[in-house]
């Protein structure tokens, strides 16, 4: 036994090291190229951590989808010019979206699904029963039940793995050393569980007229020996000491309604919530939908078997159910989870079930707390752009929330105030004027973007005087140059070399500037401003004067500027939270 548990717990090390040292040292956060997230993510779940694949498979569709966005690989020649209109932001973030719909697709075989889910926001195909299922209103009960009890239980899954993170964050924040030192520690913690809670459950007969072998022996499977008699198997390892596939597989069948029994149901949920939590946030590629799925069907076949004596609906539909309830109350996707489930089972006919405790689950959760990705995307701080506006935003104009001191270019603009506002500004759009002698009075040309600006700075395409030179500057440059370079790839304000004498130059800044941009009137509601920008997928939006006879423009709106916490910071008693 202890052999057995060293070679067990051993393998798992090695291959939790390998995932912990790619993550920790070569790829912190998931950034890089996504290759070693990759490779990361076979030795994660190969490892035996209660996590899923889905998030890995996520991102390598996700990376190689910004790959081709980049135009391709010029180190390795896998350049192709047609790729190259896809060297814009909507275009790119587009692609990618597509990628990461088609990792969601390879993951769960269910490609409707995958676009679903990133619309809204590799398993096997689990089929678990071919009959019409039939039910009463006893059974729509039970599923309500379901639903209700998968919506609390969701919701505090949320809020563990909310606190769970932050503390991670903290030790996270010491080093790659600790974080793979967290690693080895719930690696062990995980081997101890999965190895040493099966050595209490009890050993069943073998159920006769069986397909399969029973017990297992040397392969994954069902009826699992573990410690028992000839002719006998253990039904908690059967789970724990199994693959994921078959463990779901196991619970979302109807063929043996006795396979498994209520303690180790119940110990197996236990287990699968805890792990769960506890491993989401460590330092290697994981995802949440195979430890929710594990938790929820494992719940929902628990509860089926105290609803036996009156539910005509079978435990391996409870454990459907179940796990559909438990990932709508932590994911809170309502259409795409459902779709997806039903690419999984191939069950069509388990729709109105499905629907039911989908949209009981969430309802319930949402009373509580947001989805799981929701507070992982406020967690990291990130600047996501709910669907619908605040309330409180209607109570502001878009004028109210403009800040800081507006840095704009005359159509023509002199180089040195361009390369001093560029090193002085993080900015990435600056309004364009069109001012005498161009015009008679101050105009709104457009916005130019700081990418745009170094690659014409770099052209030096300058000019004594201000004079119009777009014609020459359509010859000096081709259209691809001002494309959208790859991550990290893009020109600099280092790679300049501006002479001071050509600081007192002059150059054209008209050829390279968006002359249609998008633009709202100071007075607009903020709420309806915020929902422009989204919709439209914008960067900036700029603010202009409602009456004349003022500059042409008030400001620029950003993402940030449509973030709670800088309109809160701005109007404090705006904040619904705020005691009086």
């Amino acid at each position: 036994y202890y052999q057995a548990f060293a070679a067990f717990a051993g393998c798992n090390l090695v291959l939790a090291i390998c995932a912990a040292v790619l993550c920790a040292y070569i790829a912190p956060a998931a950034a890089g190229s996504g290759i070693p997230e990759i490779f990361g993510s076979v030795f994660g779940v190969a490892a035996g951590f209660v996590v899923g694949k889905e998030g890995p498979m996520v991102h390598t569709g996700a990376c190689i989808a910004s790959l081709l966005g980049q135009g391709g690989s010029r180190k390795y020649h896998l350049t192709w010019k047609w790729l190259r209109y896809f060297k814009n932001d909507r275009d790119r973030r587009d692609l990618i979206t597509c990628g990461a719909a088609a990792g969601v697709a390879a993951a769960f075989r269910a490609p409707v699904g995958g676009c679903g889910l990133f619309g809204e926001g590799g398993l096997i195909m689990f089929d678990i029963n071919s009959s019409i299922p039939d039910y009463n209103m006893v059974d729509l009960l039970a599923v309500m039940l379901l639903g209700v009890v998968g919506g609390i239980l969701g919701s505090l899954y949320n809020y563990l793995v909310d606190k769970v993170l932050r503390t991670y964050s903290i030790v996270n924040e010491r080093g790659p050393v600790f974080r793979v030192f967290l690693v080895v520690i719930i690696s062990l913690l995980t081997s101890c569980c999965a190895y040493g809670v099966p050595w209490f459950a009890k050993c069943i007969p073998c159920p006769t007229g069986l397909e399969v072998d029973c017990p297992t022996a040397g392969r994954s499977g069902n009826y699992k020996n573990f410690q028992c008699p000839p002719d006998h198997y253990n039904d908690l390892a059967s789970l724990l000491l199994n693959t994921n596939d078959d463990a779901i597989r196991s619970l979302f069948s109807s063929l043996n309604a006795n396979e498994f029994r209520i303690p180790t149901l119940l110990v197996f949920f236990t287990a699968m919530y805890i792990l769960g939590i506890i491993t989401y946030g460590i330092a290697i590629p994981s995802g949440l939908f195979i430890p929710v799925i594990l938790a929820g069907a494992s719940y929902g076949r628990f509860i089926g078997k105290l609803l036996v004596s009156i539910s005509n609906l079978d435990v391996g539909l409870f454990a459907l159910l179940g796990a559909a309830s438990f990932l709508g109350g932590t994911m809170r996707m309502t259409v795409s989870l459902c779709v997806i489930l039903l690419e999984l089972t191939n069950n069509l006919l388990m729709l109105p079930l499905m629907m039911l405790v989908l949209l009981i689950s969430k309802s319930v959760a949402d009373n509580f707390n947001k989805g799981v990705y929701d507070q992982i995307v406020r967690m990291k701080g990130l600047p996501f752009l709910e669907a619908h506006a605040e309330p409180y935003m209607r109570h502001l104009v878009a004028g109210d929330v403009v800040s800081g001191p507006l840095i704009t270019f005359s159509g023509v603009e002199k180089v040195g105030n361009i390369v001093h506002s560029l090193r002085l500004t993080t900015h990435n759009g600056f309004p364009v004027i069109d001012e005498p002698p161009f015009l008679e009075a101050p105009e709104l040309c457009g916005i130019v973007l700081r990418s745009h600006l170094i690659v014409l700075l770099k052209g030096k395409m300058f000019t004594k005087h201000k004079c119009l030179t777009g014609t020459e500057m359509l010859q000096r440059f081709h259209a691809f140059d001002f494309a959208k370079a790859g991550l990290g790839k893009g020109p600099k304000m280092e790679d300049l070399d501006i002479k001071p004498e050509e600081m007192d130059l002059y150059v054209d800044l008209h050829p390279i500037t968006n002359t249609s941009p998008y633009t709202v009137v100071e007075t607009m509601s903020l709420a309806k401003a915020a929902v422009a920008f989204r919709e439209l997928g914008l960067r900036h939006l700029c603010v202009v004067p409602k009456t004349p006879g003022r500059p042409p423009v008030v400001g620029i709106l950003t993402r940030h500027d449509f973030m709670p916490q800088h309109i809160l910071a701005l109007y404090p008693g705006l904040d619904p939270h705020k005691k009086n």
